[in-house]
């Protein structure tokens, strides 16, 4: 699939790709998510960060998203390679060097605090910007004794529009589909990501290099969401519903996904101004 495309305003369909067998599902499930998309890329959260509190707020919040993203793609990791011994091998191979090439990225990529998955960048990120990481190392440490995720993010100290996103992606990873978690992968989080972070890149210029890892993290997405993982993701998605035994039913329940997933991170975000709101008064 051509993927030059993929430069267009958000939330038009011409910024997808032009190659005719690939430009018309994915165009038609954008235009059916347009408008909870928009809701999302237009979300007045991106203007309220403007000091520190607001911030701090911003990433407590937004750190519980940063961990789901990382089970969405390892679930399609463990569905679609050989993650077990002994090895035998599994799938499509170019579906397989897609997913494996973007847990490289994500789980062990090179930063300015050496190799790090973009979780622990983070949460360094967080550490240096003063953000209380208590709840997601608590959270961290509750999945590992094998709380379930639900529970956990329920009793770690998490905020509640936080836990509520986790809990909503923990129904895709655990019910859905696997064209469907690809789905919420691609359009709810890789394509969507680079422009949703493009509104914080003024950030570095900011609060004496206290978020420099922060913007790091920012500029980082934006590159390799952009430019590599987002395309791929949508390669991936277009290879899985076309596979299904009903390509058609395959886009309409992926655009369902999709728009549950939107709607979670708009309600994620009207979560995080009503916390900034409350910070703000506290400390006025």
């Amino acid at each position: 699939m051509d993927t030059t495309a993929l430069t267009a305003a958000p939330g038009t369909t011409s910024e997808i790709p032009r190659a005719r067998t690939a430009v018309d599902p994915i165009a038609r499930l954008l235009g059916e998510t347009a408008p909870v998309r928009q809701r999302v890329l237009r979300h007045p959260v991106y203007r309220d960060l403007t000091d520190l509190t607001a911030i701090r707020v911003f990433m407590e919040h937004h750190v519980f998203a940063v961990w789901d993203f990382m089970s969405l793609l390892k679930s399609l990791q463990r569905d679609l390679t050989c993650v077990a011994v002994p090895w035998v091998p599994c799938g499509d191979a170019e579906i397989r060097r897609m997913v494996n090439e973007i847990v490289l990225g994500e789980e062990s990529d090179t930063t300015s605090l050496g190799p790090l998955s973009h979780f622990e960048l983070y949460l360094a990120a967080m550490d240096a910007a003063g953000a209380d990481t208590r709840p997601a190392r608590r959270f961290l440490g509750l999945i590992a004794e094998g709380v379930p995720v639900p529970e956990a993010t329920a009793s770690c100290g998490a905020p509640a529009g936080a836990a509520a996103f986790v809990t909503r992606t923990w129904q895709v990873v655990e019910h859905a589909p696997l064209h469907c978690i690809a789905a919420s992968f691609a359009l709810g989080r890789e394509e969507l990501i680079p422009r949703m972070f493009d509104h914080l890149t003024a950030l570095d210029d900011l609060h004496e290099g206290s978020l420099a890892i922060f913007h790091e993290y920012l500029a980082r997405h934006i590159e390799v969401d952009g430019d590599d993982h987002g395309p791929m993701a949508l390669r991936l998605l277009a290879q899985l519903c076309a596979a299904t035994p009903d390509a058609s039913r395959a886009w309409r329940e992926s655009a369902g996904t999709v728009t549950v997933s939107l709607r979670a991170r708009a309600d994620l975000w009207d979560s995080v101004c009503v916390a900034i709101a409350a910070a703000r008064a506290g400390t006025a």
